[in-house]
């Protein structure tokens, strides 16, 4: 970790992010970012500024209100009914998740269209013994005591981060999913009165529906913001270079271009601030 203007910086595969929430306010000089990226020794910074502005390329999924099932359509509170008839939604321990999550985690990273690979049993279960500051909540199936899902929630700045959830695609028939996020609206809005909840900003590296499910079905809104991205030198070089050429890096389905391809949208949502 980095403390750097009073805010705490970490590295996550070679990139600068801060341990705050996206609400809390970053304003950094040109100076201030090239010290930062100096002290990290990262490819680039990222962050986040003018949240909850005008309709923009970046987003996160937000909660602030939780209206309990009157402010869900008539559908989805039958779901969740189903749902909470068929599973059992508890907070658990990180021992809980290490020992029992690994299948559901390698059954849905499967199921995802994403070139990430499944981490090894020994490592997930490192992993999830070194969670400090998060809640883990789980699903199980009431008739058998399966646990058939799981949400490794972030606790911040008096919000909470739905930072990993995972479901057994085996059970979605169970309503496993309305179950869960019924249950963690609930006691994170209603109960503990936190300033929202949210499943994380808008995804680059790989396709997800869990955004629209979750506003269409349990009234999250796109909470708008700016995306700041300031590479290193010989990052921007290389950016630079290769950007009029990201449709067809876009194409090759290699790990290298994968992950070229991923800074290269990255680099188009940050180009679309300076219009």
């Amino acid at each position: 970790m980095i403390n750097f203007k009073n805010i705490e910086w970490y590295v996550y595969h070679g990139a600068l992010f801060p341990n705050v929430e996206p609400h809390v306010g970053i304003s950094l000089s040109r100076q201030e970012q090239k010290k930062l990226l100096e002290q990290s020794n990262a490819f680039f910074l990222r962050y986040t500024s003018e949240w909850d502005r005008k309709e923009s390329a970046f987003w996160y999924v937000v909660k602030d209100e939780f209206g309990g099932l009157s402010e869900l359509s008539g559908s989805t509170r039958s779901k969740v009914r189903r749902g909470l008839k068929n599973c059992k939604v508890l907070k658990v321990s990180q021992e809980d998740i290490a020992q029992e999550g690994y299948d559901i985690y390698v059954s849905a990273m499967i199921k995802y269209k994403t070139n990430l690979k499944p981490i090894s049993k020994e490592e997930y279960q490192r992993n999830k013994g070194n969670s400090d500051n998060y809640d883990i909540w789980a699903v199980y199936e009431k008739m058998t005591g399966r646990m058939i899902a799981y949400s490794s929630n972030k606790i911040t700045d008096n919000c909470c981060n739905y930072t990993e959830i995972k479901f057994h695609p085996a059970y979605m028939k169970l309503y496993p999913s309305y179950a869960l996020f019924y249950e963690m609206n609930r006691y994170y809005l209603d109960d503990i009165r936190m300033q929202y909840v949210h499943d994380g900003a808008r995804s680059i590296a790989h396709e997800t529906n869990i955004h629209d499910f979750l506003v269409d079905k349990f009234k999250f809104r796109k909470v708008y913001c700016k995306l700041n991205v300031i590479y290193r030198k010989d990052v921007a070089t290389f950016i630079k270079i290769l950007y009029p050429f990201r449709m067809i890096v876009s194409k090759f389905n290699f790990f290298i271009f994968n992950k070229v391809s991923v800074l290269l949208r990255q680099e188009e949502i940050r180009r679309s601030f300076e219009k």
